[in-house]
C-alpha cells in the first residue's frame, strides 16, 4: 500500500452535522460517538457550512433539509459551486416522506437519506456505508492523481530526451559546416521571434525555437570537398549541395512527435523561395510551409552577417537592405514587414549571442 493510501486510511473521519435544532444535533452526536467517531463538527447555522467545510478535509455531511435562512438544498448548491474534484457524500435528514421531495434531494447531490425520527442503528449503518464508499473513491482519486503526475514526468523526460538528440544532431552539423553555435542560436531565436509576430502561440514558438537548429542537419551527408570548398561551387557541386535539404528531411522523418515533424518540415522547406525559384521542390507562396518561410528569412539574414570560407561578413545595414529587397522574391512580404517591425528585438538577439571570433 502506498503512503498516500496509508495516510488516507489512518485519518479519523471528519463528519459535519448540520441542523438548526440543538436537540437534533445532540441526537446525532450521541450514537456516532458511541460508535467511535470523534471528529464530529456540529453546525447549527447553515450559513457556516461552507466555511467549516473549507477548514479541513470532510468525509461525510449529515444535512437537515428544513432550516431557516438557508435550507439544505441551498447548502448543497453552495457546496457544488466550490467545484471540488471529490465532494464528500451527503446524508439528508428529513421529516418529509414524499417521493418528489426525496428525488429532489438526490438530484441536488444527496447520496442517501434518513427519515426523521430516525432509528439510531440505521443511522450508524448508513454513515458507515457512506464512509466506506467515500474512502474507496478517495483512494482511487489519489491513485489517479499519482498516476497522472507520473505520466507527466515520463512525458517530460521523453520530450527532453528527444530535444537532446536534436541538439546533438544540430551540433554535429555545425562541426561539419564550420558554423558557430551562436549562428544557430541567433537564427533559431530570430525564427521564434518571427513566429510569435506571425501569430503562433507561445507553445508553438517554443517548438520553433527547438526545431529550427535542425534546418541544415542534412549537410552531414554532403562530402567535405563540396561542403568546405572556399570558392564558388560548380554546377555539379551545387547540385550535390542542394541535396542536403532532402537528406535532412529523411534523417528526421518518422519521429512521431510534433518537435521532429516541425524540424523535418524546416529542413525540407527552408531553401524554398516565395517566387518559386528555390529548392528542392521549387515550391512557391503559401505552398511553402510557414515554418520554412520563417526559417528562410532568419537563416539568410544571420548568414549574411557571418563570416564564411566562401564569403566575407556583410554589414548590418546591407543585410537588412537585402531582406527588404527580396520581399516578394526570396521572402514572403508579410514576414519581411514583421521582421522590419521587430528589428530592435533582432538586434537584441544578436547582442545576446555574439560570434566567438574577434571582429
Amino acid at each position: 500500500m502506498d503512503a498516500a493510501a496509508t495516510a488516507t486510511q489512518a485519518r479519523t473521519p471528519r463528519i459535519l452535522l448540520v441542523d438548526d435544532e440543538p436537540a437534533n444535533l445532540r441526537l446525532l452526536v450521541a450514537p456516532l460517538e458511541r460508535e467511535g467517531y470523534r471528529d464530529l463538527v456540529a453546525i447549527q447555522d447553515p450559513l457556516d457550512v461552507v466555511g467549516r467545510y473549507l477548514e479541513a478535509p470532510v468525509d461525510l455531511i449529515l444535512l437537515d433539509l428544513n432550516m431557516p435562512r438557508l435550507d439544505g438544498f441551498a447548502v448543497m448548491a453552495q457546496l457544488r459551486s466550490l467545484r471540488e474534484p471529490l465532494l464528500p457524500p451527503i446524508l439528508v435528514l428529513t421529516a418529509q416522506r414524499g417521493r418528489d421531495h426525496l428525488l429532489r434531494a438526490l438530484a441536488a447531490g444527496a447520496r442517501d437519506f434518513v427519515s426523521k425520527p430516525f432509528d439510531r442503528a440505521e443511522l450508524v449503518m448508513r454513515v458507515r456505508n457512506l464512509l466506506d464508499a467515500h474512502l474507496a473513491h478517495r483512494l482511487l482519486h489519489e491513485r489517479q492523481q499519482v498516476l497522472a503526475e507520473m505520466v507527466q514526468v515520463r512525458t517530460r523526460e521523453l520530450h527532453d530526451s528527444r530535444l537532446e538528440i536534436l541538439r546533438r544532431l544540430g551540433r554535429a552539423a555545425e562541426f561539419r559546416d564550420e558554423e558557430t553555435g551562436n549562428h544557430i542560436l541567433r537564427m533559431s531565436h530570430t525564427a521564434a521571434l518571427l513566429a510569435r509576430a506571425a501569430g503562433w502561440s507561445e507553445a508553438d514558438a517554443e517548438l520553433m525555437l527547438n526545431a529550427a537548429p535542425m534546418h541544415d542537419v542534412g549537410k552531414i551527408g554532403i562530402p567535405d570537398h563540396i561542403l568546405l570548398k572556399p570558392g564558388k561551387l560548380d554546377a555539379d557541386e551545387w547540385a550535390v549541395m542542394k541535396t542536403h535539404a532532402e537528406i535532412g528531411a529523411r534523417l528526421l522523418e518518422g519521429g512521431g512527435c510534433e518537435l521532429l515533424e516541425l524540424a523535418r518540415t524546416i529542413a525540407w522547406t527552408h531553401h524554398e523561395k516565395w517566387d518559386g525559384s528555390g529548392y528542392p521542390r521549387a515550391l512557391a507562396g503559401e505552398a511553402i510551409a510557414e515554418a520554412g518561410r520563417i526559417c528562410a528569412l532568419a537563416d539568410v539574414f544571420d548568414a549574411l552577417l557571418s563570416q564564411r570560407p566562401y564569403k566575407p561578413r556583410w554589414s548590418f545595414d546591407d543585410a537588412v537592405a537585402y531582406v527588404k529587397a527580396q520581399s516578394g522574391a526570396h521572402f514572403e512580404p508579410r514576414l519581411v514587414d514583421l521582421f522590419v517591425r521587430h528589428l530592435d528585438e533582432v538586434v537584441a538577439i544578436r547582442a545576446r549571442y555574439p560570434d566567438d571570433e574577434p571582429g
